[in-house]
């Protein structure tokens, strides 16, 4: 389908590029990279998104050219939406009514496109868009480069996922040799929170808990808490990392209420544990190591049941191996910016 994408490029002129609601670093980084890809061709292309830039891209090169849309109120030849399970995940009002280039690295990706490149072996569509590059002869800049390793930083976990390859370390290679200063990428993106992040941080971090065994935690944050530190939704982004730091914790669960009863489970977890199938039962989903769905009811109730399933995965898995040995990298469908939080970034 690569090839489908170059002419299609080749033959056209003016494109939007889009991501999913609450853009992470590969969605976002992604979408800037294909941006100034499209430019370098003398092409017209415009980002647009649902929602602002998260604070930690906005020093990405063209974030501030982001336009905040929730609609395709203009024309094109052709729209591309980057790393969406189905097509409402953009969010955009009259996405449906376009010709749509569905460009993803999740192997469950719906095909909602005219035109869909779906690469599963790809660590990040950064990576996608680093081959894009290559195919249709455009020199990798030091913009490209840039989005494009923030991409892969953010969607590998700094290389710690077990979507990291050989080939993604050749690309970031490349990309530094193209003049990405890895620790300036690093510390706009990991190390440049606002203060009410901190302030958040230690809310939450009060809450957690663990089971009698030690290798499940979890923990909470209230409407209250994101208004006491006067922070934003997307500063709770990567605490559910935390706990799983912990030598002996093997799967953690993060609740962020976003209305009174509906709360955002955030599911991480270490090793053959499969958070996704968890997920998938609340209708969310995810990577095996790192998930999302949404609960309902109350607190206790909602933490209950899926603590409950996390303390299964975990026994089982002390017991007797997952017989999915393939899901490690399978993203299991589902609309996760209506119904959860982002897998790797919340």
């Amino acid at each position: 389908m690569l090839s489908q994408v170059v002419e299609l490029i080749e033959s056209k002129r003016r494109f939007a590029i889009t991501s999913h609601l609450r853009p992470d670093g590969d969605g976002l980084g992604s979408s800037l990279g294909l941006y100034w890809l499209l430019r370098a061709l003398d092409k017209e292309p415009e980002v647009i998104m649902h929602d602002p830039v998260p604070h930690a891209y906005q020093k990405l090169p063209g974030a501030q050219a982001v336009r905040v849309t929730d609609r395709i109120d203009r024309e094109y030849d052709a729209v591309f939406v980057i790393e969406c399970s189905d097509i409402t995940r953009p969010g955009l009002i009259d996405l449906e009514k376009q010709f749509v280039v569905n460009i993803d690295h999740h192997s469950t990706s719906a095909l909602f496109g005219s035109v869909n490149w779906i690469d599963p072996t790809a660590s990040a569509v950064g990576e996608m868009i680093y081959n894009l590059c290559k195919a249709v002869g455009v020199r990798v800049t030091r913009e490209i480069a840039e989005c494009v390793y923030t991409a892969l930083i953010t969607d590998t976990g700094s290389f710690h996922y077990s979507n990291t390859s050989e080939r993604t370390f050749k690309v970031a290679s490349e990309l530094v040799r193209a003049g990405v200063k890895p620790a300036k990428i690093s510390q706009a993106v990991f190390s440049s929170y606002p203060w009410s992040k901190i302030e958040l941080l230690g809310e939450v971090l009060a809450t957690v808990k663990r089971d009698p065994s030690g290798r499940v935690a979890w923990m909470r944050q209230t409407i209250e808490m994101q208004e006491k530190a006067h922070a934003a939704e997307e500063d709770g982004d990567g605490f559910v990392n935390y706990p799983l730091t912990c030598d002996g914790v093997e799967a953690v669960a993060f609740l962020k209420e976003s209305a009174p009863g509906v709360y955002r489970a955030s599911l991480r977890s270490k090793g053959e544990i499969n958070v996704a199938r968890i997920a998938e039962k609340f209708g969310g989903g995810g990577h095996r190591n790192a998930a999302g769905c949404t609960l309902t009811g109350s607190w206790e109730e909602a933490e209950a049941s899926v603590v409950s399933l996390l303390r299964e995965a975990v026994e089982r898995r002390n017991g007797e191996r997952d017989d999915d040995k393939d899901a490690e990298d399978v993203i299991l469908p589902a609309d996760t910016e209506k119904r959860r939080p982002e897998a790797r970034q919340s």
